[in-house]
């Protein structure tokens, strides 16, 4: 992908798998305890007794590590103008210290958004290094029409 691409160059069905990133006990608690302090993300004696049976990131935590390994290893890279949204995000297994993620994303769909933009759905699903999905999402990401 080029800083140049545009609507036109996304293909639907396309697909790309990147991203390592290595998450630490240190960064889970001080993202949940600034953004996300409930117990099972901020006190390793109330995760151990939670449903969870230890630490794990905020569900917005996993989706700030998404984030940055989308930017990091597709969208710095695009013509992608920013994003209008996300449909279907789901957390469906919990991220705990020392995981490392990756991320695959698709293209699922393409339409016109207004003129001289067209708005791409992408899937992103980010995994574990067990191969378990820890978050999905769509994202609706626009890009220039050429």
């Amino acid at each position: 992908m080029s800083h140049d691409q545009t609507y036109e160059d996304v293909t639907v069905g396309e697909t790309r798998s990147f991203g390592e990133y290595e998450v630490t006990r240190e960064e889970i608690l001080r993202f949940a305890g600034q953004y996300d302090p409930q117990p099972f993300h901020v006190d390793e004696e109330a995760a151990e007794s939670s449903m969870f049976g230890g630490l794990v990131a905020s569900g917005w935590h996993t989706a700030a590590m998404t984030m940055r390994m989308l930017v990091d290893g597709e969208l710095n890279e695009s013509g992608a103008l920013g994003a209008v949204g996300v449909d279907e995000l789901r957390w469906p297994n919990p991220v705990r210290p020392g995981d490392t993620l990756s991320i695959e994303t698709e293209v699922l769909e393409k339409e016109p958004f207004r003129e001289g933009i067209g708005l791409v759905h992408s899937r992103t699903v980010t995994t574990n290094d067990d191969g378990e999905t820890v978050m999905s999402m769509v994202g609706r990401v626009l890009f220039p029409m050429g």
